[in-house]
């Protein structure tokens, strides 16, 4: 889950010896992949993240009745998973894996930042959407339970709404954060924290992902969400990827050189 930056390139100290490259720090986008490969990454990244948390949760509850053990459970993976998965896909698409962070680097794009185009953000939106499904059914195979069964975990309550805003703000103030901070490449580390930590202090236990919200809701699991919540954790959702946006742009205002 982070946004595309430009890697920056190290010049040797002599003019006449050639420049040499660095590679992309994990989360940032290399232009130079095409955006097949970035598609897949996106899909497969966002499959793999749904697969963890799906997964974890069904062998969670099938090892102890205790919920706080299954939680537990269920964020470690997680935290273990989406950092591996940052750092292993981040150079080659960005690891967004999260629609909201798509649609904010868009937005911080066209406003003269670095990030992706608008043809990039219809091609990694279904990506992320098809591979979170995919994840959560591979899941339910692995532990033989339908493929297919709508959650009934009636997730629609004020206060899990207000806890995915949070979640997800913190989210976007992180990625975009670190990357105003030319700090992109604790991305991995720090994403993964973040989310293993909001699954504790926020009360919605931190989807902040409109596509993994979706696919947790095609399995009834410990991790699932009734399909007539979705609408609603999807709509705060957004709207904390604005509130965080918006923290970023007061948080690290560019300074004004001294006259």
């Amino acid at each position: 889950m982070t946004p595309a930056e430009a890697a920056s390139t190290a010049e040797s100290a002599t003019p006449s010896a050639e420049p040499t490259s660095v590679r992309p720090a994990p989360g940032a986008t290399p232009p130079r992949n095409p955006l097949v490969a970035r598609a897949a990454a996106e899909l497969i990244g966002t499959a793999l993240l749904v697969a963890v948390v799906v997964g974890s949760g069904i062998q969670a509850t099938e090892l102890t009745k205790d919920v706080g053990l299954q939680l537990l459970a269920n964020s470690t993976a997680t935290v273990f998973g989406l950092g591996i998965l940052i750092l292993l896909l981040g150079p080659v698409s960005g690891a967004h894996f999260n629609p909201v962070v798509t649609l904010a680097e868009w937005w911080t794009a066209r406003r003269g930042g670095a990030g992706v185009t608008l043809r990039e953000v219809a091609v990694y939106l279904p990506a992320q959407i098809v591979g979170a499904i995919a994840g959560a059914i591979l899941a339910d195979a692995m532990f033989g339970e339908p493929l297919v069964k709508w959650s009934t975990h009636d997730r629609s309550a004020g206060h899990l709404l207000l806890g995915e805003v949070v979640a997800t703000a913190g989210l976007i103030l992180l990625i975009f954060g670190l990357a105003r901070a030319d700090r992109l490449q604790f991305a991995p580390v720090a994403v993964a924290s973040y989310i293993g930590a909001a699954y504790w202090f926020t009360s919605s236990t931190s989807f902040a992902n409109p596509a993994v919200t979706i696919g947790r809701a095609f399995t009834d699991t410990f991790a699932g969400i009734a399909p007539g919540s979705l609408a609603g954790f999807i709509g705060m959702q957004l709207i904390g990827g604005v509130v965080g946006l918006a923290l970023v742009a007061i948080i690290f205002m560019p300074g004004r050189s001294a006259e």
